[in-house]
């Protein structure tokens, strides 16, 4: 969701920022790069231990952040109008739409009501119900669970490094959009797209798979 279906890592980033310098921790491009796609509640423990801090508590500040992102997104988040069409043109090959997001519930559903996507996807998980979150497989093996189809026959769209750790740690076709900034690291994507816009039937070729459905099987 984040940095695919709305461009939020920039916000992130934003709010990161403030929360941990307001706790005297200065936060560099570079570590907020390499947190992205991981759940705020284990970066927020990440920063805990290099710099403890005694209040507020972890859960405090984690959910300082949450209410961050959520009042920027609903003030001035956009959901981004190719990711649109793509779920229109993967919906129109008859294939079965899940989110797997790192992101907490709460800001799952403002994103998706913000992009009026709510009836868009069969299956809508967030990894903070998971025992860990990416780059750990568990959100994308809960989402073929939820689907009922194999995880080697899921295709993954992915903007963070951790994410496309996550999908292929779950057996997933990975295409990865990376987000402006960050272009090292995707080598174990299947697929790397300049855009999501790019997202069209020659990806089938180039991760060398079919799609499971097609329009006319609907």
């Amino acid at each position: 969701m984040d940095g695919v279906l709305v461009d939020s890592e920039p916000i992130w980033r934003e709010v990161e920022r403030e929360v941990f310098g307001g706790l005297g921790i200065e936060v560099a491009d570079e570590d907020l790069f390499e947190t992205m796609g991981v759940r705020v509640a284990d970066v927020v423990e990440r920063w805990h231990r290099r710099s403890p801090w005694d209040e507020p508590s972890r859960e405090e500040v984690a959910r300082s952040i949450v209410d961050g992102v959520v009042e920027a997104i609903e003030r001035r988040g956009a959901v981004n109008r190719a990711a649109i069409r793509a779920i229109d043109y993967v919906d129109g090959l008859g294939l079965r739409l899940a989110l797997a997001s790192s992101s907490p519930m709460r800001l799952i559903r403002s994103v998706l009501s913000l992009g009026g996507l709510a009836d868009r996807f069969e299956a809508v998980l967030s990894a903070e119900d998971e025992e860990r979150g990416k780059p750990d497989p568990a959100v994308y093996l809960s989402a073929a669970r939820e689907l009922g189809v194999p995880p080697d026959r899921c295709l993954a769209v992915e903007d963070s490094i951790n994410g496309v750790r996550s999908a292929k740690a779950a057996g997933m076709v990975c295409v990865a959009v990376p987000v402006s900034g960050v272009s090292d690291g995707f080598e174990g994507a299947d697929l790397v797209l300049g855009s999501i816009a790019e997202l069209d039937d020659r990806i089938w070729a180039s991760t060398g798979t079919v799609p499971a459905a097609a329009p006319s099987a609907r």
